[in-house]
């Protein structure tokens, strides 16, 4: 597989071909993932929860991303590096800029905040110290004290007329990518459309221009309640942990995944 660069993202949303993207926290996933094809790999903070064993993702810090983003830049071969910023990692424009500097550094090639309007300043100040940004609307985990749980976004007009403008918002300010998690995929489907960027799913229906899942829930390894959006690829594998990330690729790239049953309406 070439490079995967932001040019290479762009090119296959115009063209229409799937972006596969998964999160990996360690050198060898990396390695596995970037050689078997995987275009993107999220450093998420997620790896609160799979690696660390928390209830949320609020505990991580930069200092967790940032070494577990060295790990995974050593095992990377040319895959797109996305950094999550963590949970009060970016409340502030210095925090944000200092922070988003720290993971780059470490190999990152991108940075990911929760949020919408209240960005737009932070994401052009980011941009400007040339440091590409995604977004990430509708269920954001650090917000879930917030939100009151792990729930589906957009349902009533109102929400899902505010996460489109949100998401127009974001892609003004700058952002290269956004991330729509936990919405309902018609939702999904017009904002992907209407965007110029590339926009990548979970829990957000076969629309968008891409696919994303926690490396863990794809091969069925995360303890306790499986979100509905997940799908066990490794137990259809008969070539371990490689099959089952080829599997992945080969269904988000036919279209296959998600199916109806891993989205909301």
């Amino acid at each position: 597989m070439e490079k995967i660069t932001l040019q290479t993202l762009r090119k296959m949303k115009k063209t229409g071909e799937k972006i596969v993207c998964l999160t990996a926290y360690d050198a060898s996933f990396s390695h596995v993932l970037s050689t078997e094809g995987i275009e993107v790999i999220l450093v998420g903070d997620s790896l609160g929860m799979v690696i660390q064993g928390h209830k949320s993702t609020l505990p991580v810090t930069p200092q967790h991303i940032a070494y577990h983003m060295e790990c995974t830049a050593r095992g990377n071969q040319n895959a797109f590096l996305i950094s999550d910023m963590p949970f009060m990692s970016y409340a502030t424009l210095p925090q944000a800029l200092e922070n988003a500097a720290l993971f780059m550094r470490n190999g990152a090639n991108m940075v990911k905040c929760e949020g919408g309007l209240w960005l737009k300043e932070t994401i052009q100040q980011l941009i400007l110290n040339g440091i590409p940004v995604c977004g990430h609307l509708g269920l954001t985990p650090q917000s879930v004290n917030v939100l009151g749980g792990y729930r589906v976004q957009g349902v009533t007009p109102a929400a899902a007329k505010k996460i489109s403008e949100e998401a127009f918002a974001l892609q003004e300010a700058g952002i290269e990518m956004l991330i729509l998690e936990c919405i309902p995929s018609m939702l999904a489907s017009d904002i992907t459309q209407s965007l110029q960027i590339p926009v990548i799913g979970i829990g957000a229906g076969p629309s968008c221009d891409g696919q994303i899942l926690v490396l863990h829930d794809l091969l069925g390894v995360t303890p306790g309640y499986a979100p509905k959006f997940c799908k066990n690829f490794l137990i259809e594998s008969r070539e371990g942990v490689q099959g089952a990330v080829r599997l992945f690729i080969q269904a988000v790239k036919a279209g296959k995944f998600p199916a109806a049953q891993h989205s909301f309406v």
